[in-house]
């Protein structure tokens, strides 16, 4: 810890949020620009303000901090969690936990909190709702084909739910092209050496470099890996605990789930993937097993890719070449 760093623990609602800062003063502000002016006021150069992921809510205070030049962290909840419970806390309230997020800081190596570009935040929000509308979409097909099997549909039913269907898919369709143009202006080079992946499509290509905000923030595979969530926890212990290692899963759920769609496709096309899917199948371990290993696989090809400036060739021992 910093002894001239004046840490403040942020524990953020819908409508207030409340500070304990490194002296044990404590404040309350409401979660409106009006609050975030006011608490500005105690804050200076050698302040540090710690907060937690939560949900949406956090967003506004993060960005105005951020762009008023104030350091910050936003840390993940699971790991505030944690420290909480090693604390031993009995008491839950909003008070209590803004206090514990300032211990935290005061422990804790903290990296400041870099938000995202407009243009990352938009390609984030068209992604949400797009994943809204897919959902969306399955609802209606699933529901159209339940009508169907009744074996004398209503005829307003039926189509009704065709138009709702129509409308929806009109809507990714423009979302997607609209996604397609905005990601283009940035990461262009980038999402078609990606393409060059074989299991990668174009789809696939574009929500990666979104996801992932064109790989820039990050310095390596594994740490990619990590962020998606596809790293083992082992679990062992002396004698008496040897379970079974399994994928974290603390991580970018979407990036994950999307690898593993890609994954199938992957075991077919790709040398590489193909080969680390018959070799852990060979030893006698599960299917899904050895998807999670391809899925690592395809996302430290992407990476490679991605900070080389090279294209995939499966003929190259490091299936890379010179673009």
């Amino acid at each position: 810890m910093n002894k001239d760093i004046k840490y403040f623990g942020i524990d953020i609602s819908h409508l207030v949020f409340d500070v304990t800062d490194s002296d044990g003063n404590y404040h309350q502000f409401k979660n409106n620009l009006s609050g975030f002016k006011k608490f500005a006021k105690f804050l200076n150069t050698e302040s540090h303000c710690v907060m937690e992921a939560t949900g949406y809510y956090h967003y506004q205070l993060a960005y105005y901090l951020l762009e008023s030049g104030f350091k910050l962290s936003v840390e993940n909840p699971l790991s505030v969690k944690r420290f909480i419970q090693m604390k031993l806390s009995k008491i839950k309230t909003d008070k209590s936990d803004s206090k514990l997020i300032c211990e935290y800081a005061k422990q804790i190596e903290l990296k400041l909190w870099q938000g995202n570009s407009k243009h990352q935040t938009e390609c984030l929000q068209m992604t949400r709702l797009l994943s809204v509308y897919t959902k969306q979409s399955t609802m209606l097909k699933n529901k159209l084909h339940g009508e169907a099997v009744l074996g004398n549909p209503s005829k307003a039913v039926v189509g009704s739910l065709k138009r709702s269907l129509k409308q929806v898919q009109k809507e990714m369709k423009t979302l997607e092209e609209k996604l397609l143009i905005l990601v283009k202006q940035v990461h262009q080079d980038v999402l078609t050496r990606l393409k060059t992946i074989p299991g990668i499509g174009n789809k696939t290509a574009l929500m990666l470099v979104v996801l992932t905000d064109g790989f820039e923030r990050f310095t390596s595979g594994s740490e990619l890996c990590s962020y998606a969530g596809l790293t083992p926890v082992i679990r062992k212990s002396g004698s008496s605990v040897n379970g079974r290692s399994r994928i974290s899963k603390i991580g970018n759920q979407k990036l994950r789930n999307l690898l593993f769609m890609c994954s199938f496709n992957a075991c077919k096309y790709n040398k590489a993937c193909r080969e680390i899917y018959e070799r852990i199948v060979a030893k006698g371990k599960s299917k899904k097993l050895a998807l999670i290993a391809v899925c690592n696989k395809l996302l430290k090809q992407a990476f490679a890719i991605a900070k080389s400036g090279l294209i995939y060739d499966d003929t190259y021992r490091s299936t890379l070449v010179k673009n």
